[in-house]
């Protein structure tokens, strides 16, 4: 009976490292995608404008591109405005949710706001705190939930199962012998 609970001991808390998430181990790095930071369709013009105004003034956005004569200007869209001087000030101040806020009128995006001359650079052009040349080039990947975690939750899930099967299986063992 010994040499039996002394084999329990010792693989209980191998079950037990092994059944718990994989969170708490090494996980698997997520391939980075661009991200544009752009009005949201639904904000209110005025509430635009006042945050563009912050933007391109002490916010420090280079709103250059948004202003007559630039290759984003376009006085009939405040949104697609309102879009060049958000994602220019989130490129500059840390790539952060917080730096796409905007009091609510901002929102991050995969799908690439570039249109006519007018190119935005993405999160993935940013290059220690610099903006490189746009390329213009769109790059096509599925937006949606990142499910590529989904093992992570089956595989706990199964394993506390087992750990749980082998705790009952080996208390029934040692009643069984004893």
């Amino acid at each position: 009976m010994s040499k039996i609970y002394s084999l329990f001991l010792c693989v209980l808390p191998l079950l037990v490292a092994l059944s718990l998430p994989k969170c708490s181990r090494a996980q698997k790095s997520i391939a980075p995608r661009d991200l544009w930071c752009v009005a949201k369709n639904n904000a209110a013009d005025q509430a635009l404008q006042e945050a563009i105004n912050w933007a391109c003034g002490p916010g420090g956005a280079n709103c250059g591109p948004i202003q007559q004569g630039g290759p984003c200007y376009d006085s009939s869209d405040i949104q697609r405005t309102a879009s060049w001087a958000f994602n220019d000030y989130y490129l500059k101040n840390g790539l952060t949710d917080d730096a796409c806020y905007f009091s609510n009128t901002a929102a991050l995006t995969s799908l690439n706001p570039s249109f006519d001359k007018c190119k935005f650079p993405s999160s993935l052009s940013v290059n220690n705190g610099s903006i490189s040349a746009p390329t213009g080039t769109i790059q096509m990947r599925p937006d949606s939930a990142d499910l590529s975690s989904s093992n992570r939750v089956v595989g706990t899930w199964f394993l506390s199962l087992v750990t749980g099967y082998l705790f009952v299986a080996f208390t029934w063992l040692i009643q069984r012998v004893s």
